[in-house]
């Protein structure tokens, strides 16, 4: 890249910042003045420094770990967010008794309640004497709670909105307030099938505020355990340098061919996906260079800005993080992480095929170049900079897929990040930090830890510490390091407050078995309208033409546009959880294996995130390319085609999968991928509007036609779209030699 372009990354680095904030409510809080704003700022950084610790160490017990997290969200939540927000609210007030900080004593009260409340379990679990008034242990509590029980697991349900409304919105509070009504007023309910015996507030806090289902229950543990570290890791990680040495590699990858500068932005967003837990941080970071300088080489800017948000939203569904949700689906389906990784591969791909194949394509139909030589960065000089900016995350994985926690791995990735980014045998000062995790990793491999890391491991570990200390670069400072870690808390802030409040949703989905009945609903549905189809078309002899298979597919489609329109906004990880709350018992009663369920909802609830007129990404990238948020959000869409389509496949084919046990063969699993990818491919020649050379309106349809048919998972299928994407192919050629 050369000293220009530097000049305007460098130049433009404020105003990326501001918009940021601006798409990202969690980066949106208001001024809290000198002294709260530095207490809040350390008490950030001692809140990443808890979790770092427990994460090596050894996590408290469920009750007192989730507790603290929890305690973190009330405390930074309520101090950041407004109770509405708008300039006047965000910006600096007043200093006074009633308004410290620029806090209102109402926010201050709020804090102290919900504080209590979230540490109340650990301060009663053995049972306790209040001056007289005795609380019972928590097991002689449990379905019958104390009234300090029910005020303040209220106070803490009604906290809880609060914090999620405060961070992401209307949306998702008023969807679970729909379910906190329908758990409290089952039998008035005046559909039949939805009807239940209702649960009075007493039980109905009893569920949601203990332990292990509610709020403390496993959607709040693997976000305090798992996915807040994680979260944190993206951040350091490219604050250290990763993101940048993304961005470099993607431009040797891709910045030389046609179109040179989008393809630099698909690769460069699937590089940073692979650490980043948000979509709007891989659209900002990536997006700071390749948006303007896809408009300087001739791109449309809403096609610029929906590149970009479509290549950074595909972060979400690529390998090995995917927004931290799948370690949440490893816990959900009691299977290894690893099974995770390697069934959400193909499926990414087919993503990226989808999305670069339209860049192409498009740059072609334009007559767009590729990047200048000159202004490619050289391999050698890339890499002698920026190698050793790689080796937490290859630590990271190396840990993970040796069968350790995803917390040792991420605890192992952050102490490399550290060592990496901010120490060296130069500033004898912070040899401090990888002294002690030396001695970690011996200690570990020692006979004395137990079951801990293998010699290989150790080895491994430590040569990474040693290298990292000695290679001469530039590090950054300490106080680098702590602004990452407070950056690191407020992306994790939106997170947690939306997970914990979706553990309400969950509890209330428990206790009703509303899933199943909702399942059922969608089903019987889908069967009366294939009824009506099977009639008109059952004459067709195609087993897609079946009633069962009618049904199916319609049953599929109506849960896809419902993941849609409930994932509208809510963070990845967040919608995730309640979309499999809602959605799977439906999927699960059309015999669909629980992987393939669980990355079905998973992928359109994403699809959310490019989808108008929700969509923050594509705003974020409208903001940088000065388009219109509306026309770029449509551009996102329809480049995120693949997305769109891939689910279907692997629902009815989970060979895709490849780790379902029972449906992978590896005859059929090459025919599914292939022939996707191929339909994939031509469906994107449909959105571009050019092959070979330009497509007429009947051409197009004719390709969509053929993509359609090798998307579908069947042999007869594929080699009917073979034949017609032939037949087009051979008039191309001989359209295009004609014209010539």
């Amino acid at each position: 890249m050369n000293s220009e372009n530097q000049a305007k990354s460098q130049l433009s680095a404020a105003e990326l910042e501001e918009l940021e904030k601006k798409f990202d409510s969690a980066l949106n809080t208001r001024d809290n003045g000198t002294t709260l704003g530095t207490w809040l700022y350390w008490a950030t950084v001692a809140f990443a420094f808890y979790h770092i610790w427990t994460a090596g160490f050894g996590t408290p017990v469920d009750y007192v770990h989730m507790g603290v997290h929890l305690a973190g969200l009330y405390l930074f939540i309520f101090a950041a967010f407004p109770l509405l927000k708008s300039k006047k609210t965000l910006d600096w007030q007043s200093n006074s008794l009633a308004r410290w900080g620029n806090v209102p004593l109402y926010d201050w009260l709020l804090m102290i309640l919900g504080i209590t409340a979230a540490l109340f379990l650990w301060f009663s679990w053995r049972g306790v004497d209040l001056f007289g008034y005795v609380i019972q242990e928590q097991t002689l509590r449990q379905g019958n709670p104390s009234g300090a029980d029910v005020l303040l697991g209220s106070f803490l349900i009604l906290a809880t909105l609060e914090i999620a409304r405060r961070t992401i919105g209307f949306i998702l509070p008023m969807i679970i307030l729909v379910f906190v009504a329908y758990a409290l007023l089952g039998p008035w309910i005046p559909v039949q099938i939805l009807k239940h015996p209702g649960v009075n507030w007493q039980q109905f806090v009893n569920n949601m505020y203990f332990p292990f289902e509610g709020i403390f229950g496993i959607t709040l543990w693997v976000v305090s355990t798992v996915v807040f570290h994680f979260v944190l890791f993206g951040v350091v990680a490219q604050r250290m340098g990763l993101g940048q040495f993304f961005v470099d590699n993607a431009m040797m990858v891709a910045g030389r061919y046609t179109g040179g500068p989008a393809k630099v932005s698909v690769v460069s967003s699937a590089f940073f996906g692979t650490i980043s837990g948000s979509s709007i941080a891989n659209t900002v970071s990536t997006g700071s260079l390749t948006i303007p300088n896809m408009i300087r080489l001739g791109y449309p800017r809403h096609f610029a800005g929906g590149v970009e948000a479509a290549s950074s939203a595909g972060g979400q569904i690529t390998p090995p993080i995917m927004g931290a949700a799948s370690f949440l689906m490893a816990e959900y389906l009691e299977v290894p992480y690893t099974t995770i990784v390697i069934a959400a591969i193909v499926p990414a791909l087919m993503h990226y095929i989808g999305v670069m194949t339209i860049v192409h394509f498009t740059a072609k139909r334009l007559g767009l170049a590729a990047y200048p030589k000159e202004e490619l960065p050289k391999f050698i000089a890339v890499w002698k900079n920026g190698w050793h900016t790689i080796i937490p995350l290859l630590a990271l994985l190396y840990v993970l897929f040796s069968g350790y926690s995803p917390n040792m791995a991420a605890f192992c990735g952050l102490m490399l990040c550290i060592i990496v980014g901010f120490c060296s045998i130069y500033r004898p000062v912070t040899l401090i930090v990888p002294f002690a995790f030396l001695a970690f990793v011996l200690w570990k491999a020692s006979p004395i830890s137990g079951a801990g890391f293998s010699p290989i491991l150790a080895g491994l570990l430590s040569a990474g510490i040693i290298i990292s200390v000695i290679h001469k670069h530039e590090r950054g400072t300490f106080k680098d390091l702590f602004d990452s870690f407070h950056v690191g808390v407020k992306y994790a802030l939106a997170v947690g407050a939306a997970s914990a409040a979706v553990g309400i949703v969950v509890g209330v989905i428990n206790t009703t078995g509303v899933g199943f009945r909702l399942g059922f609903m969608v089903t019987s549905g889908a069967a009366d309208m294939a009824d009506s189809l099977h009639a008109m078309l059952g004459f067709i002899p195609l087993d897609i033409f079946t009633q069962a298979s009618i049904q199916q597919f319609l049953s599929l489609v109506m849960i896809a546009i419902a993941c849609i329109l409930m994932g509208a906004g809510l963070p990845t990880t967040a919608l995730y959880i309640m979309l499999v709350a809602v959605a799977q018992p439906a999927l699960a009663q059309l015999g669909v294996p629980p992987l393939a369920t669980h990355m079905f909802v998973l992928y359109y609830g994403v699809i959310s995130e490019i989808t108008p007129p929700v969509c923050a990404s594509a705003y974020a990238a409208a903001g940088i390319a000065g388009a219109n948020p509306f026309k770029t959000g449509l551009s996102a869409f329809t480049l995120g085609i693949g997305k769109l389509m891939v689910p279907m496949v692997f629902v009815y084919a989970p060979t895709m999968l490849i780790v379902i046990e029972g449906h992978f063969t590896l005859v059929s699993f090459l025919q599914v991928s292939l022939s996707c990818a191929l339909g994939v491919f031509l469906i994107a020649t449909t959105v571009s509007g050019y092959f070979l050379m330009m497509l007429t309106a009947w051409m197009r349809a004719v390709m969509l036609i053929a993509g359609l048919l090798l998307v579908a998972p069947s042999w007869g299928s594929d080699i009917v779209g073979l034949v017609i994407a032939a037949a087009m192919i051979v008039l191309q050629l001989a359209l295009r030699k004609q014209t010539a």
